[in-house]
């Protein structure tokens, strides 16, 4: 009795230490999102809101007709709905874990015993006399017939399966998530490339005109040439000045290729040409987009609700690891007809056969397996935990940036047109002086590739501030809400 009762101290103290060697931490999001600033800069005053629909953001027909396309056809999309579907069979799965498992048997088998075994030796003496009568031998071997069902459960006493099924659940809604912000990136990347083709098309039409200007130039050189009152490095300057201008024409034509194409493919389609009203590209975007505060990025962008879904699930991952430590409580049963003689079978209650065994298990020895599970069961979760605190730092500073672009893209915008404006100016005042004999053809040429390079720049600075607006409406979290 004493023997008895130090094996079982032993053996508790054994799990007692197996149990307060798998102590973990459980990683949060408070401790992050107390960090997270109360305002994106000092002149910040926004109070919280909704990003508004993508709908009412992007006014413009061909444009919201893209973005319908693309949110049907998208690549990227259709491969995020079948991982979505993926981890929705993860769940389906891990939603019945905890209940018993029920299986219907069906066997036809024969047995035979060895003659000096206990079961052999069971169906005669142990003398093996060979007077024993023979309706009470035992045949051998002998026929087994058996229908019934069988069943096996473990009883999640740690709460091991438990975390399993909540593991389960927050991959399925990280998924989703994850199909949220691919509509997020993929809205931004249709208005961006759109906004990029419109600027593309009026600088082909803003070089054409200055062709045009430069083609006339040419000629008049090349008639004063001939009249004497110029000479011939005038002539090769002009045409030099046109030929790059051309070259450029065509540069600006193949990124009008290039991002046509871009186009499509987010849209899922080939190559094509793509349906556009050049008019729209001289209308701003709404510049009065309502940030909110910073804490408003916690609901609305679906990156970080995706990172805080996954750490959710590295968390349950590690309580199932360390819960791998404790015992574990099986019990299986079986219920069912069996019979050496398939037509005594259905004899009831004589054929009926049962069976039901419990076991409690604990791993004391060669735990390897288990340590490792738990050792990487606890690094993904430190990985999840700086995953989501790295997402929500990045997602502030998307709005910073972008509220600051949008301000000093203005500013330059302003100043750009004015020196856009005299240059346009100052082509026509070289060529009448140039006419006149007061202006040189360098001046000439000077000026006009000044106010060509100053129209380019124009442009360029409108489309990156729509762009910018774009980028601010994603950032802040807007465009996956239908």
């Amino acid at each position: 009795m004493l023997k008895i009762k130090h094996s079982f101290l032993f053996s508790i103290v054994i799990l007692l230490i197996v149990i307060s060697g798998c102590k973990t931490i459980q990683l949060d999001t408070a401790s992050v999102k107390k960090q997270l600033p109360v305002k994106y800069s000092n002149a910040s005053d926004s109070v919280s809101t909704q990003p508004q629909k993508w709908q009412v953001m992007f006014f413009n027909p061909d444009l919201k007709t893209l973005i319908d396309t693309a949110l049907k056809n998208n690549f990227d999309l259709k491969l995020a709905l079948q991982k979505i579907e993926t981890y929705k069979a993860g769940l389906t799965l891990n939603k019945g874990i905890r209940l018993p498992e029920l299986g219907v048997n069906a066997a036809i088998g024969q047995r035979k015993f060895g003659d000096y075994t206990m079961d052999g030796v069971g169906n005669y003496d142990t003398q093996f006399s060979p007077n024993i009568n023979d309706k009470q031998q035992i045949p051998n071997p002998l026929p087994d017939y058996y229908v019934g069902f069988g069943a096996s459960w473990e009883i999640d006493l740690w709460g091991k399966l438990k975390n399993k099924k909540k593991a389960a659940a927050a991959r399925f809604i990280a998924s989703q998530h994850g199909r949220d912000l691919i509509i997020t990136n993929l809205i931004s990347e249709i208005a961006s490339n759109y906004f990029r083709l419109l600027a593309l098309d009026n600088e082909a039409k803003i070089l054409e005109d200055n062709i045009e200007l430069q083609q006339a130039a040419y000629d008049l050189v090349t008639a004063q040439k001939e009249a004497g009152k110029a000479n011939e490095l005038a002539v090769e300057m002009m045409k030099a000045q046109l030929l790059s201008s051309k070259a450029i024409q065509t540069e600006v034509q193949q990124m009008i290729i290039e991002t046509e194409s871009t186009i499509n493919f987010l849209c899922g389609t080939y190559p094509k040409a793509v349906n556009r009203d050049t008019t729209y590209f001289s209308q701003h975007l709404s510049t009065t987009i309502n940030t909110g505060i910073p804490s408003d990025l916690l609901k609305n962008r679906p990156d970080i609700k995706q990172a805080e879904a996954e750490l959710k699930a590295a968390n349950a991952d590690v309580k199932s690891a360390q819960a791998a430590f404790y015992p574990s409580l099986n019990i299986n049963a079986a219920l069912g007809l069996q019979s050496f003689k398939s037509f005594l079978l259905l004899e009831t209650p004589a054929s009926l056969a049962y069976n039901v065994a419990g076991g409690l298990a604990a791993p004391l020895i060669n735990r390897r397996r288990l340590k490792s599970e738990l050792m990487a069961a606890k690094s993904e979760q430190k990985q999840a935990y700086i995953n989501y605190e790295k997402t929500v730092t990045n997602s502030f500073k998307e709005v910073y940036i972008a509220l600051n672009n949008i301000k000093n893209i203005k500013n330059m915008y302003d100043l750009k047109k004015e020196e856009a404006d005299i240059l346009k100016k100052s082509i026509v005042t070289s060529g009448e002086l140039f006419k006149a004999g007061r202006a040189s053809y360098l001046e000439v040429i000077t000026t006009q590739k000044n106010a060509l390079q100053s129209q380019l720049e124009l442009i360029n600075l409108y489309n990156r501030q729509n762009v910018a607006l774009v980028n601010l409406y994603r950032a802040i979290g807007g465009g996956w809400k239908n």
